[in-house]
């Protein structure tokens, strides 16, 4: 399953314009908010299913404030993060996805990426859509369950493979 993980475009499309091109075909689009009223756009371009939460910036949306999916046997909350306080650390975040017992939690709003394996479980921000990322060093974190990359050139973490 190959899923491309975005968010905080803020109205901005043309990295992830360039990367769905690269990337093509998905199996999956995540976005984690701030699409500041273009879903219809994201989901047009996408070429595949598409999930999409609020952020801090999508005023009057009737998009979710956060989402539970399933990646292969895996459960994922999908959140923007600001309701949980995440640019003063995770560990709100952690406590909720813990008392909801999920694997992988993903979220955005901090423009920071951010990594963590504990406890079982993945805590995952992949930085924001439209601002580059080059003080941050290529990595590739391969595990039992997934496999993880960020692409620095063009600023987006793929994960490429969830292990049923």
């Amino acid at each position: 399953m190959k899923i491309l993980l975005v968010s905080d475009t803020h109205g901005r499309h043309d990295n992830l314009e360039a990367v769905l091109e690269k990337e093509k075909p998905l199996d999956l689009l995540i976005h984690l908010g701030d699409v500041e009223g273009e879903e219809d756009y994201i989901e047009l371009i996408a070429e595949c299913p598409v999930e999409i939460v609020a952020g801090n910036n999508d005023f009057f949306s009737d998009l979710p404030g956060e989402r539970e999916i399933r990646i292969g046997k895996y459960r994922a909350l999908l959140t923007h993060g600001h309701y949980y306080y995440v640019n003063g650390g995770t560990d709100h975040i952690k406590r909720e996805a813990l008392v909801r017992g999920l694997d992988i939690v993903m979220f955005g709003h901090t423009h920071r990426p951010f990594f963590e394996e504990k406890d079982n479980m993945i805590i995952l921000n992949h930085n924001t859509a439209y601002e580059k990322a080059e003080n941050y060093p290529d990595f590739e974190v391969v595990g039992v369950k997934y496999t993880i990359k960020y692409d620095s050139a063009d600023d987006f973490y793929y994960i490429e493979k969830v292990l049923d």
